[in-house]
C-alpha cells in the first residue's frame, strides 16, 4: 500500500489561502484546510520533505506575511482522498455568470449562468482559491468568440472548459503533474467539451502551436517569471494574457517583467492578498 507524508502546518497569522498558494508551488499531492491547521500531503517516495515546505513558507514569513509557523511531518497509509476533498468542497458563484459545482452537490442554474461541474481530486482550480476566482472573472472579460486558447498549469483544467463554454473555439489545457493531467481528462469528459480542449501532459514549451488570441496561467510567481518569454512570444498581437497566482506584493516586479516583452498591462482585479493581471499584447513583437 501506498504511504504519504503528511505535513501539519499552524501558522500566525492563519490565512489558510495565503499558505496553500505556496504549498501548491511544491506539487503535493493535496491539501485539507481544518480550522486551526493545514495538512498538506506528499507521496513518501517524492523528493519533497520537511525543509522544502519549511522553505516556501519563510518566504512568507520574509515577505512580513507570516509572523510565526510550525511544521509538524507524519507518514500515513493511503486513504480515501476524494472523501477528504469533499469535506470541503462546495458550490462556488464565482461571478454573476460563472458558477462551480462539484458533481455530487445540486444546483438550480440561473437564466444564462454557465456551470462548471469540476471534481479537483488531489488538483488545484476548485474555485475555492482566489487565484482561481480571479482567473475567471478576467476570463470572462477578455474571451472573445472563436477565440482560440492556452491554459498552461491547467490543474483541473477549469479555466479550458470555461473558456470554450463562453464561447472560444478550442483550448489546449497543459499541466506538468500527472494527477492534473488525469483529472483534467476527466473533468473535460464531464463537461461534454471533450471536441473542443484538449489535455496535454507536459512543460509549456511542448505546445507546438503559437499565436493564441487568449493564453491563461494561474501558476506561482516564479514559474511565471522563469515562462515570462514563451508566455509573451505565443500570445498574438491584439491578443491577451491573464496571469494569477500572483500575491498584490509581487504584482509590481511581474508587471516590469512582462511589460518589457512588448505586453501592456490593461486591468487587474484583487481579493484579500492576490491579484490578477491581464495583459495586451501589443506590436512591434
Amino acid at each position: 500500500m501506498k504511504k504519504f507524508l503528511d505535513f501539519r502546518i499552524t501558522a500566525k497569522p492563519f490565512v489558510p489561502d495565503l499558505i496553500t498558494g505556496v504549498l501548491w508551488d511544491l506539487n503535493i499531492n493535496g491539501i485539507s484546510e481544518y480550522e486551526t491547521y493545514i495538512d498538506a500531503y506528499a507521496e513518501e517516495d517524492s523528493k519533497i520533505g520537511l525543509k522544502d515546505v519549511e522553505r516556501v513558507l519563510l518566504r512568507l514569513k520574509k515577505e512580513n506575511l507570516l509572523e510565526f509557523f510550525k511544521v509538524e511531518e507524519f507518514s500515513l497509509k493511503e486513504r480515501n482522498w476524494n472523501a477528504e476533498w469533499e469535506k470541503n468542497l462546495s458550490v462556488v458563484e464565482v461571478s454573476e455568470k460563472i458558477v462551480i459545482k462539484p458533481s455530487f452537490k445540486n444546483y438550480k442554474a440561473k437564466p444564462g449562468q454557465v456551470v462548471l461541474e469540476i471534481d479537483p481530486k488531489m488538483s488545484f482550480g476548485t474555485g475555492e482559491h482566489e487565484t482561481t476566482r480571479l482567473a475567471l472573472r478576467l476570463l470572462e472579460k477578455y474571451i472573445t468568440p472563436e477565440a482560440e486558447v492556452l491554459d498552461v498549469g491547467s490543474g483541473t483544467a477549469v479555466l479550458s472548459i470555461c473558456a470554450v463554454k463562453l464561447g472560444a473555439k478550442n483550448a489546449i489545457a497543459i499541466d506538468n503533474n500527472e494527477w492534473c493531467y488525469e483529472n483534467g481528462l476527466e473533468n473535460v469528459e464531464r463537461n461534454g467539451v471533450q471536441n473542443k480542449v484538449t489535455v496535454l501532459l507536459g512543460e509549456a514549451s511542448d505546445v507546438e502551436k503559437n499565436n493564441f488570441d487568449l493564453v491563461l496561467a494561474n501558476i506561482n510567481k516564479n514559474v511565471l517569471l522563469e515562462i515570462k518569454n514563451y508566455l509573451a512570444g505565443v500570445v498574438k498581437t491584439g491578443g491577451h494574457l491573464i496571469l494569477s497566482g500572483v500575491l498584490i506584493a509581487d504584482a509590481e516586479e511581474i508587471k516590469e517583467a512582462y511589460s518589457a516583452n512588448n505586453l501592456k498591462l490593461s486591468e487587474t482585479l484583487t481579493e484579500n492578498d492576490w491579484i490578477g493581471m491581464s495583459f495586451e499584447k501589443v506590436s512591434g513583437v
